[in-house]
């Protein structure tokens, strides 16, 4: 069963027992793919773009959530990490920062990158091997950590 299929039974359950977050954020979900479907862009590849996709929808709730924070608005963080939660059931289990320094490192030593300058090199490579295993900020963070 692939994601859209997956997402519109999940719409169903949802609306079957009234669960009003979770629902919420599956139809997100599915716009987000209706989007992604009708994009006609040559590098949108199926489950890579959706893993993307999905990333690109938590990105934004984390965002909206510490915006929220600062604001002292705790009922629309709340919506938002919950969403969170809801959506990231959909991505690949996520990996701790012991095992992305891991992985870091044996890319550095496969590129050969030893200074900032090569941080172009790594970063592409990782992007290739943790793509939605990881968050991006994250991989660079550490990139500039090993490098510097």
């Amino acid at each position: 069963m692939n994601l859209t299929e997956q997402i519109n039974e999940d719409i169903k359950s949802a609306m079957k027992a009234k669960d009003k977050v979770r629902l919420e954020s599956l139809r997100a979900i599915k716009s987000a793919l209706l989007l992604a479907a009708s994009d006609k862009s040559p590098n949108a590849s199926g489950e890579e773009a959706e893993l993307k996709m999905l990333q690109k929808l938590v990105k934004q709730r984390k965002d909206a959530a510490e915006i929220y924070n600062k604001e002292g608005r705790a009922e629309l963080e709340k919506d938002e990490l919950d969403q969170i939660a809801i959506i990231e059931q959909y991505l690949p289990a996520q990996l701790s920062p012991d095992e992305i320094k891991q992985e870091l490192q044996k890319i550095i030593q496969e590129t050969g990158a030893s200074s900032m300058a090569d941080m172009g090199k790594v970063m592409g490579k990782a992007n290739q091997v943790l793509a939605g295993k990881a968050d991006g900020k994250l991989i660079a963070q550490f990139v500039k950590e090993s490098l510097s």
